[in-house]
């Protein structure tokens, strides 16, 4: 079974990649258009020009960054709140924001009630 060429919208990567950001942001969902239309921060043009630069995984704390086709096969760290978490950026991410793939809660594991339980989970067994 051959694997399954991608494409945005129709179009192949190395289209996207040739493209420029005002005929990129045609593609892209009306947020994603309108953050581009108003321009990026300063600290998203830092970390662009620090992911054009280098080869290494880049930090950054821009969860609202979106993701471009130059960024494809490029590895960030992303800062959730607490640490940063490494992900490499595949083709599937573009139009997704950075923050979507470095969640700043844990999951949620309930168990046994614990010291100072109320009254009501006195019949629970303890192990």
């Amino acid at each position: 079974m051959a694997k399954k060429e991608f494409n945005f919208r129709g179009k192949q990567l190395e289209e996207l990649q040739a493209m420029g950001l005002k005929e990129l942001a045609d593609l892209l969902p009306a947020r994603a258009r309108r953050k581009i239309q108003r321009g990026f921060t300063d600290q998203e043009k830092i970390l662009l020009r620090n992911l054009r630069n280098s080869s290494k995984p880049v930090k950054t704390h821009c969860r609202t960054m979106i993701i471009l086709p130059e960024m494809v096969n490029k590895t960030l760290k992303v800062y959730n709140g607490k640490t940063f978490e490494e992900f490499t950026m595949q083709p599937e991410m573009i139009g997704h924001y950075i923050g979507e793939f470095s969640q700043t809660r844990k999951r949620v594991a309930h168990s046994s009630p614990g010291v100072g339980a109320t009254r009501s989970s006195t019949g629970v067994s303890v192990k």
